[in-house]
């Protein structure tokens, strides 16, 4: 055949010219016509088809240039032998998809007939081949019309785009590379082939590890095609919720190399996170305005308790960092600005907000926060940095990622604060519970200093010393006690409710006792079941009395 898949001069004249499917139809009809055809079978196969076009791909064998695989792909997998010269991948187990290949590896065809791409080196003049950089300088040399396939073109990255084959200041640098970030899809295609071409050419892996991350897909787990009409365009998305809150989403809702669902929802829950930063920040520069320099002396119990809670965030963040683990780094610094400096010491500093140390403070943390959301926020973190009065440089970007200090832990303090933070919910819990007024009373039962939590739960004029009210409900921590006087107004669903309970409880009652006023069943079911039963009812009986009172 031609090139173009027509018949070509080697097949008897009647055919020449024909395209391949006419040429069908035709040898069938001759081979009729000569009584040459014995019988016509239909047979199912597999047709490949592309997938763009929708075309029937039919190959057709030519000569092609091939790279011998074997000893290369020996090569590489010695080196993952040894943690010295080995690519590291995270999650580890991405290694095998590595290894499998190698393993089974064939020669790699790596001639394209493409219009674009890296000519073939190859040069040719009669029957003689020339494989070089350059032609032979005499004439009459044509240089191969192929092009070399995209991936061995894209495995020269790690140091072609360092000024390989020169041996430049760049390529000592920052040859082999620290990371590379892909796909686990490409992983036979580009790495496998990045990492031999590296280890041949320059002796050395191209990158110490390789950090896989997963595909995204669409909510039921499909990928993005055209044709399903599912993908999801990212500038929509970004005009919607910022730039910020979708690099966020991405970077911290999987683990690396799992796959991600995509849903518009977190995006929305990160942009709520992106606003209540806005709104801490504000609070934050309205009232520190006037700092000239940090000083973290002189420190409350709040103050300690933030700056633990802050360096142990930095060292969670940094220990999941250094292992690529962005998702729990993520949620280790949502967790500390969100549940404990929006809202708890932003609330504890409203009442010292005059003071220096509180300011300081306040600065200090939310310095360290933009800093450690930088990499996932970029833009709002630059914005926010800019606005700060004390600040290390002139732009986030160039200031120096927060290190851990062990100074700035009190392990006594925090566990204190800690309580009475545990002590807060557990009263705002009660108090929701039971519809309880704001004419309630409070007594402590222990001589601890309650004041941080008396003026959090704005309870300074209802706290009372001796018993009072008629209804009372016990509210307590592992360090602090106390006890909250009340008069309970009842709403209609609460009667309701009530008046429910007490008719499942009547029948049950009387199911109960008719149950065991039957001898046959006392003395014939398990001994063990008949008591259960029997203290059920008393439980029953006085839950019942209680409601009815």
């Amino acid at each position: 055949m031609n090139d173009d898949a027509t018949m070509n001069e080697n097949v008897p004249k009647k055919y020449q010219g024909m395209t391949r499917e006419k040429c069908r139809e035709e040898l069938l009809k001759d081979l009729e016509k000569e009584d040459l055809l014995l019988e016509v079978e239909p047979l199912v196969h597999e047709v490949g088809h592309s997938e763009r076009t929708g075309v029937m791909v039919e190959p057709m064998i030519k000569k092609q240039w091939f790279v011998k695989m074997r000893p290369l792909a020996d090569n590489v997998l010695e080196n993952q032998k040894d943690t010295k010269t080995k690519v590291h991948f995270v999650p580890s187990s991405y290694e095998k998809t590595m290894n499998h290949w190698m393993e089974i590896t064939y020669d790699w065809c790596i001639s394209r007939q493409l219009w674009w791409g890296h000519r073939i080196p190859a040069w040719y003049k009669d029957d003689k081949i020339y494989v070089g950089m350059e032609a032979p300088k005499e004439e009459g040399w044509k240089q191969d019309e192929d092009v070399l396939d995209t991936w061995f073109s894209s495995a020269l990255w790690p140091f072609a785009t360092l000024g390989w084959p020169d041996n430049t200041d760049l390529l000592n640098r920052y040859y082999p590379n620290n990371t590379l970030v892909t796909g686990y899809d490409i992983i036979p295609f580009w790495v496998n082939r990045m990492t031999f071409q590296g280890e041949r050419l320059l002796g050395k892996r191209p990158f110490e590890h390789c950090l896989i991350h997963g595909l995204i897909r669409d909510k039921q787990g499909r990928k993005f095609s055209k044709s399903l009409g599912n993908g999801i365009d990212p500038f929509d998305m970004v005009k919607e919720y910022g730039a910020d809150a979708l690099r966020y989403y991405l970077a911290t809702d999987v683990s690396s190399g799992t796959d991600m669902r995509f849903d518009e929802d977190k995006i929305k829950a990160t942009w709520n996170f992106i606003n209540k930063l806005w709104n801490a920040s504000r609070f934050t520069l309205m009232n520190i305005s006037d700092l000239k320099e940090i000083k973290l002396d002189n420190l409350k119990n709040e103050d300690k308790w933030i700056l633990t809670k802050y360096e142990n965030t930095i060292h969670t963040v940094k220990k999941f960092m250094d292992k690529f683990g962005f998702n729990n780094a993520g949620a280790a610094i949502y967790d500390f600005t969100w549940n404990y400096f929006c809202d708890y010491y932003i609330e504890m500093a409203k009442y010292s907000i005059d003071d220096e140390t509180t300011k300081s403070i306040l600065c200090f943390i939310l310095s360290g926060i933009l800093k450690m959301l930088h990499p996932f926020m970029p833009f709002v973190t630059e914005e926010i940095y800019n606005m700060l009065p004390v600040k290390d440089e002139e732009s986030i970007m160039i200031s120096e990622y927060p290190k851990h200090q062990k100074k700035y832990i009190f392990e006594e303090e925090e566990k204190a604060v800690d309580d009475a933070v545990e002590f807060i919910k557990s009263f705002r819990n009660v108090k929701a519970e039971n519809n309880m007024t704001k004419d309630l009373k409070v007594m402590f039962d222990t001589e601890d200093d309650n004041e941080l939590i008396v003026k959090l739960l704005r309870l300074d004029d209802n706290i009372v010393k001796e018993p009072t009210g008629a209804k009372a409900y016990k509210v307590f921590s592992n360090r602090i006690k106390a006890t909250i006087f009340f008069d309970k107004i009842e709403s209609e669903a609460d009667k309701k409710l009530k008046e429910a309970q007490i008719e499942t409880l009547k029948t049950s009652i009387a199911r109960r006792e008719k149950l065991l006023s039957n001898e046959n069943y006392v003395n014939k079911a398990p001994s063990n079941i008949v008591e259960k039963d029997k203290k059920k009812l008393e439980e029953e009986k006085k839950k019942l009395e209680e409601l009815t009172k």
